[in-house]
């Protein structure tokens, strides 16, 4: 049987997906930074810890290791080194990021990867999994198609580690991809999308779509947004913030976005996927695409949840709709 590793297991996300991982019965060991964490974490799942940072991690911390899901995050400061060991040791490496750098980087390595006999494939969370596959479901129902607007709806609050990776997000600055190249766009201006309740404005913002639906669908010119509700993006010492949304919390806050591509011939096509709250969302769709991947669908190099796991794995988890608009 093969084995599943789930690094950041003791964070808020990770937490839920160790425990729908063993509650599937996949052969499991959570690790992470913090030994006073992870060993009663551990106990209660009756599964193996390793406990090591990304940049100091031993030859033999992926010893046995045949997928490595990443949890921890800001994932600028644990992708890259996760990365470069998984091509290393012959793992498969998996994130959850939506930080746009996290991508380009995996997409720079992926020929490294593809010569290791390694798969790298971020963002099967909320957010990448449900827009990637939104996005190839509408584009295949264009002739030629040109342009893809993806926006994403975020409301409710938001976790502690969300909001750190949401500083390396805007960090990245505005960019756009432009006749097939990643450019800088600090000029966009927000733009009208429907969620289904009539048009609101959303503004432009880099995310991890900007590479993956570039490989999925070979549309030559994306842009993102994003439409905040409430008090999605906290601001102040963010270290103070709590884990994350209670149950009731998310619950009350279902999860949606919306893309829109345009043909060559000026037909404009546009769909909304709307879910579960995403961090609900999150560690199914993960720990369901690390179990498809231990089961054999993979291709080594850098791939995209749609790419690999086909545009109606985002209808796969429950409580999931695509609907026209």
């Amino acid at each position: 049987m093969k084995t599943l590793m789930i690094y950041g297991a003791t964070g808020y996300t990770g937490r839920m997906a160790a425990e729908n991982a063993q509650a599937q019965g996949l052969d499991l060991v959570i690790a992470g930074r913090n030994r006073q964490r992870l060993e009663p974490l551990a106990a209660q799942l009756g599964v193996p810890y390793r406990v090591f940072t990304p940049d100091t991690l031993g030859t033999d911390a992926l010893e046995g290791i045949d997928v490595l899901l990443n949890f921890a995050g800001p994932f600028a400061q644990t992708a890259g080194a996760l990365m470069q060991a998984c091509i290393a040791a012959g793992v498969d490496y998996l994130d959850i990021t939506a930080e746009i750098n996290v991508y380009r980087l995996a997409e720079q390595l992926g020929a490294r990867a593809t010569e290791a006999g390694v798969m790298l494939l971020p963002g099967v969370g909320w957010d990448v999994v449900p827009t990637d596959c939104l996005a190839m479901q509408v584009a295949s129902r264009v002739q030629n198609p040109q342009s893809l607007k993806v926006a994403l709806q975020v409301p409710g609050s938001m976790s502690r580690g969300s909001a750190l990776s949401v500083g390396e997000i805007i960090g990245a600055g505005i960019l756009a991809r432009v006749d097939g190249q990643l450019i800088a766009t600090p000029d966009a201006q927000p733009y009208s999308m429907d969620f289904g309740d009539g048009p609101v404005l959303c503004a432009p913002l880099s995310f991890g779509d900007l590479v993956t639906a570039w490989h999925s669908t070979g549309i030559p010119n994306i842009a993102m947004f994003v439409h905040i509700s409430g008090d999605a993006f906290p601001e102040g010492d963010l270290s103070q913030l709590p884990d994350g949304p209670s149950l009731q919390q998310r619950e009350a806050h279902r999860a949606r976005a919306v893309a829109e591509v345009t043909g060559a011939d000026g037909r404009v096509v546009r769909a909304v996927i709307e879910t579960v709250n995403g961090y609900t969302y999150t560690p199914l769709a993960a720990v369901e695409a690390a179990r498809r991947v231990l089961a054999g669908e993979r291709q080594p190099g850098f791939a995209t949840p749609g790419q690999l796991l086909g545009m109606e794995f985002a209808e796969s988890i429950a409580g999931t709709t695509i609907i026209d608009v």
